[in-house]
């Protein structure tokens, strides 16, 4: 028996375009109450980054699929295809990597193997939707001699930057040195980034050694990380008025349209100013998750709303109101793909008297002490308006924190 334990060290989210680095230790135990033990042997182990897609048969209309492309290991057991007996359709693999061959492991024994592989930037990203879903695995194969290859699956999840380059504050990067956020969009532009050929300034340790590789893709996500805190961070007043076919109901207060997972969405309402009375109203923050025309399953097909927070709201004679709304850690940012498009958006709904405000009381009693109390009916307008908002990725190792995926996988052979 062997023991098989894959460990991501990090965590298990990550940025396109970063190393993904896992710690593979094959360890023959010793059990205590075994009273013979003996060595064990491994023909091979190899490692494979893979992302599986699957679209719903009911919203998606996918091309055939090549009958051509069966499942070689069925027949053959020596072949590592590591999306066997998965849903769906691979969509993207990174080339196989070789971790050993003939391994023998004594009683006890133990060795580790590290896996490092960069995450293609032209990839989707972990998605989990109403039509379709892309899930990215490391999967890890190995066989004994003489017995069928048996896999270890590895899920992690994938943040993707998409967007045009972001521009900082005015450049102190010096004459003639590359700046960052003007040569630098969000991928695949972040990977070609081209840094200051002067390292003098930045920090080091003279002690240590690092490979430029792996220094190179450690500032890549730091940069990532920075550039979308810079974004994120501008602030513009954005005011809206709240109208209907009678008259203004208010206005609508928002110093920020674009925002990271893991922000809160907070805007403020001025009914003060209005001419007709709302009595009520709710804010949703909302995906549109939408098929592209050439797939969809039927034409004019309805796109899919999923609802991630929801304020509501009774309003009458209320001069200012306020909301704030989280955007979830483990919710997807906006993405395109060939097949479906998520945007992001706040959906308001507001109830509106068909009255004047002095008429939404009643008198109750004609003694000096005066009680006003509501009316029993009253007419009333509902209308609904959608404001679109960008929301971004974050720093993968705080969305880490809520991720359902586990660091450590692990079987036994």
């Amino acid at each position: 028996m062997i023991e098989v334990l894959a460990k991501l060290g990090r965590g298990p989210v990550f940025l396109a375009g970063e190393v993904l680095e896992c710690v593979i230790t094959f360890t023959n135990p010793l059990s205590a109450s075994s009273t013979s033990a003996s060595s064990e042997m491994l023909a091979w182990a190899s490692a494979q980054i893979h992302c599986q897609f699957h679209a719903s048969e009911n919203r998606v209309a996918l091309p055939p699929s090549d009958g051509s492309k069966h499942d070689v290991q069925a027949e053959n057991e020596t072949v590592f295809v590591p999306n066997r007996g998965e849903r769906g359709q691979c969509i993207l693999s990174t080339p196989p990597k070789i971790l050993f061959c003939d391994l023998r492991l004594d009683p006890g024994e133990s060795k580790s193997y590290s896996y490092c592989e960069t995450l293609p930037v032209d990839g989707p990203p972990s998605f989990r939707g109403q039509s379709v879903k892309y899930v990215y695995k490391l999967t890890i194969g190995c066989q004994r001699v003489n017995s069928p290859i048996k896999l270890l699956r590895v899920p992690f999840r994938v943040l993707v930057l998409h967007g045009k380059a972001m521009h900082c504050p005015p450049c102190t990067c010096g004459p003639g040195a590359p700046c960052p956020a003007d040569s630098l969009a969000f991928f695949p532009g972040l990977k070609d980034y081209q840094f200051p050929q002067d390292e003098a300034v930045a920090p080091s340790n003279p002690f240590l050694e690092e490979e430029e590789g792996l220094k190179k893709d450690s500032r890549l996500a730091d940069l990532a990380t920075e550039l979308l805190m810079v974004a994120t961070s501008r602030r513009s007043l954005h005011l809206y008025n709240i109208s209907n076919t009678r008259g203004k109901v208010g206005t609508f207060c928002i110093f920020k349209t674009v925002y990271k997972i893991g922000e809160d969405v907070i805007g403020t309402f001025n009914f003060s100013e209005g001419d007709i009375p709302c009595l009520q109203f709710s804010v949703s923050l909302q995906t549109e998750e939408s098929i592209q025309e050439e797939f969809q399953r039927r034409r004019g097909q309805p796109v899919s709303f999923t609802v991630h927070a929801r304020h509501q709201e009774s309003c009458l004679h209320t001069a200012q109101s306020s909301f704030s709304l989280p955007i979830p850690l483990s919710s997807t940012p906006g993405f395109t793909t060939n097949i479906v498009s998520l945007k992001w958006r706040l959906h308001f709904e507001f109830v509106t008297s068909g009255e004047s405000a002095g008429t939404c009381l009643v008198r109750g009693s004609q003694s000096e002490a005066v009680t006003w109390t509501g009316v029993e009916q009253m007419e009333v307008d509902t209308f609904s308006w959608d404001l679109p908002i960008k929301v971004l990725p974050t720093n993968p190792i705080l969305a880490s924190y809520v991720s359902q995926f586990s660091s450590t996988n692990s079987i036994t052979i």
